[in-house]
């Protein structure tokens, strides 16, 4: 039997994997599940550390880099991003296995 990977990325709060998820994608490389951005209000977990404990590995995570003198409320981008990944069981004929 074959893996396929599924890819979850987290913005926190803050850098700490405790902190609360503000936003987040997933994507599914076994095609069990589409998911689109806004198809949900809820974040599939409430923090990174929820995800570790759920199975997935961290495999990334942002690098904390301070603020230009002078820039330091500018908004653009959301620093605090964690990847983490899991491997999904996947059947060889490309269907994904029956759970049970």
């Amino acid at each position: 039997m074959a893996h396929r990977q599924q890819v979850l990325i987290l913005y926190l709060a803050n850098s700490a994997l405790d902190s609360r998820v503000v936003s987040w994608a997933l994507y599914d490389g076994t095609g069990q599940r589409e998911h689109l951005p806004g198809d949900s209000s809820e974040p599939p977990y409430p923090s990174g550390l929820a995800a570790l404990r759920d199975g997935w590995r961290l495999i990334q995570m942002s690098q904390l880099h301070p603020p230009a003198p002078g820039r330091e409320f500018t908004v653009s981008y959301q620093r605090y991003e964690f990847l983490f990944e899991k491997w999904e069981p996947f059947a060889d004929d490309g269907r994904a296995p029956a759970s049970g």
